[in-house]
């Protein structure tokens, strides 16, 4: 989930880089795309991936 969360962030920090879009200080381009690399962190480390289940043998 926080995948698919890091890339729709980046996808948004492009869209403001390449339409020139003027933004204030708080969100730029640069801030969206530290966002999605949070979020990306946060996906590979294993965070947000649900409970698994037990299976007992």
């Amino acid at each position: 989930m926080l995948g698919i969360v890091a890339a729709v962030l980046f996808f948004f920090a492009f869209l403001i880089n390449a339409a020139d879009i003027g933004t204030n200080d708080v969100f730029s381009p640069v801030d969206v795309m530290l966002l999605g690399l949070t979020a990306l962190a946060l996906h590979v480390a294993g965070v947000g991936a649900g409970w698994a289940s037990r299976s007992r043998r």
